[in-house]
């Protein structure tokens, strides 16, 4: 079994623990301590023994803060996480604010804490967060210090150890680039810039540049390593020797220097005089520091790997292309399943949660889930990043929706997939907010557009369908994807706040609209996408960038409402599940492609 449904996080936590971080906070002479959900390495999932706002509050959720006086808290969380946040922490000892509106940034200015003294971990923070929290805090008349050691790190004392899984090669033949030549692009692009390193401090980032894999972060074979780009091509790469092999040091090769990890703050003093290349919204403030007191000058710009790791080359995307249609496979299965065999009433979102694992787990390829699978039944679909477990643990009642959000980690690719089927019978409402939703997706994935085109110029088309009837959805339409790396990555985005990254030929990106009724059910439909090369259309004066679908299983025709359709969204429905049928088709036993047959033929 690859995922667990213990009871994570809850009240208890900050009661226990809130008083443990207070005497800590006191030993340093802060009044307050700001807790940010990010560890060192900026990751959205993070090792057990970095999820400190976990420990500190009792909130699991992959985003959010905290602030912690002495005598009050407060924990801020997107609108993903109103319900969850609500239940982990105790509302007597914890207020809950919004993101990104008031922020604890927008709520600390509003404070009036002269003479106060609020402290803030370096190494949890970029140089952009910092001075927000700075320019807050002057508002409030609030000192900032910098800790060097974390109060939670000092009052968590059992605090599970750092992974320490091997690190391994990623073979050309997933990669499709060796990893000297990715190197030596880089260090060109460096050198044209002015710079002569640039410290890489993102592990997906290192992950590509040096063509490795880890263990260290759930559900994401990250290693968590830093790396110096030096712009003639070598590098020095950091981490935990006990994760190094003779084999990763061969396919590593000359250039590359392996190095410990505690060995990467004397490195960084050597460049002085040098101009580094950092990036300010991922590397923290505590690498700014260093490089300033090594008397580097440094040059901000955006991780120099992010570009090159987004843009999949053709190697990349025919692997992402073959994950796909073997996860397509397992998927219609379970689809079939739930079609078929659970639909009583009886079976509970932990039972259809490792059904899909079970068929995932029939394909030798599977390497691992790509994030737990979000299994909602019910009200429970209304929470858009629910995750069950044994005490929330929900029958597929007769008469409900059921959400499943769901993937899979394999060596040429990782996919993300949501699919929304009705349990038994479906109201009028559920089958209206399916088909707007629908049209959405179906919006999205159509649409062409010229280059220097933003995921935020299109973020409006996946919601137009919603707004039109009062409605919406409060999460982003569509986030970047990698190649066995993280489910979520960027610079790409489609979501309402601006994002100044232009989509390009082979970034990978999720449309994933959705409705949620609070209490009653969720609606989501995700399938992944890559923007095509500009090309020609009939009549036009303008070559046009596009998307070519991924993900291919069949859509829940008995919520589609036809007559809201317009010719073109019903002939779109009608050749994805042609194309469906053709690709997953031939994957799948008999039993199953019967019905696969009858669930992809004509609206």
């Amino acid at each position: 079994m690859r995922q667990n449904f213990d009871v994570r996080g809850g009240p208890q936590l900050g009661r226990q623990n809130l008083p443990k971080l207070r005497d800590a906070m006191k030993a340093q002479d802060l009044d307050g301590f700001y807790i940010p959900h990010e560890d060192e390495y900026q990751n959205e999932y993070l090792p057990a023994c970095n999820d400190r706002l976990a420990w500190a509050t009792g909130f699991t959720g992959s985003a959010g803060a905290a602030m912690v006086f002495q005598d009050t808290a407060v924990i801020f969380a997107d609108g993903r996480y109103t319900l969850q946040v609500r239940d982990q922490t105790d509302r007597e000892l914890i207020d809950v604010e919004g993101l990104p509106e008031p922020g604890p940034f927008g709520w600390l200015a509003k404070q009036t804490l002269s003479g106060k003294t609020v402290g803030y971990d370096p190494r949890l923070m970029t140089p952009n967060d910092l001075d927000t929290l700075t320019a807050a805090a002057k508002k409030s008349g609030a000192d900032l210090k910098a800790v060097e050691t974390n109060p939670i790190d000092q009052a968590w004392d059992d605090r599970p150890g750092e992974p320490m899984a091997k690190v391994v090669a990623q073979k050309i033949k997933f990669a499709g680039l060796d990893s000297t030549d990715k190197r030596q692009t880089i260090a060109d692009a460096l050198k044209e810039d002015g710079a002569d390193a640039a410290i890489i401090t993102s592990p997906a980032s290192v992950a590509w540049a040096f063509n490795i894999r880890g263990g260290d972060v759930a559900c994401s074979p990250l290693p968590l390593a830093r790396a110096i780009l030096n712009n003639d091509g070598s590098a020095d790469l950091f981490l935990d020797p006990r994760k190094v092999t003779d084999e990763l040091r061969q396919h590593l090769g000359n250039t590359v220097t392996v190095r410990a990890i505690d060995e990467l703050e004397p490195a960084i003093a050597t460049l002085k005089n040098k101009t580094v290349s950092l990036d300010p919204a991922l590397a923290s403030a505590w690498f700014f520091k260093q490089v300033e007191d090594a008397g580097a000058n440094i040059l901000k710009q955006r991780d120099p790997v992010l570009l090159p790791k987004a843009c999949k080359n053709s190697t990349e995307i025919s692997g992402t292309e073959a994950a796909h249609i073997r996860d397509g496979a397992a998927l219609t299965r379970f689809l079939h399943w739930l079609d078929t065999e659970a639909q009583s009433g009886d079976i509970t979102e932990i039972d259809a949660a490792l059904k899909l694992e079970s068929f995932r787990d029939e394909l030798s390829e599977l390497n691992d889930l790509s994030f737990e699978t979000i299994s909602g039944a019910g009200p429970h679909g209304a929470l858009p990043h629910y995750r069950v477990s044994s005490a929330s643990n929900l029958e597929l009642e007769r008469g409900s929706l059921y959400l499943v959000d769901s993937g899979g980690q394999y060596l040429d690719g990782t996919t993300d997939v949501t699919r929304t089927v009705p349990i038994g019978g479906a109201s009028d409402d559920m089958k209206r907010h399916y088909t707007l939703v629908l049209q959405g997706h179906i919006a999205l994935a159509t649409v062409r557009f010229p280059e220097g085109t933003t995921g935020t110029h299109l973020d409006a088309l996946a919601r137009y369908p919603l707004w039109q009837a009062g409605l919406d959805y409060d999460h982003g339409t569509g986030h970047g994807v990698g190649v066995y790396l993280g489910v979520h990555e960027g610079p790409q985005r489609i979501a309402k706040p601006w994002n100044s990254v232009a989509l390009r030929p082979g970034m990978i990106v999720s449309n994933e609209p959705g409705y949620y009724r609070e209490g009653q059910y969720g609606i989501r439909i995700e399938n992944l996408q890559y923007v095509t090369e500009p090309a020609d259309i009939p009549a036009g004066e303008r070559k046009m960038l596009g998307f070519a679908n991924l993900t291919w299983a069949p859509l829940a025709r008995d919520l589609i409402m036809t007559s809201m359709l317009s010719p073109a969204e019903h002939d779109w429905v009608d050749q994805y599940h042609r194309d469906v049928l053709e690709r997953i088709g031939p994957l799948v036993e008999t039993e199953v492609a019967d019905w696969l047959r009858a669930a992809c033929a004509p609206l």
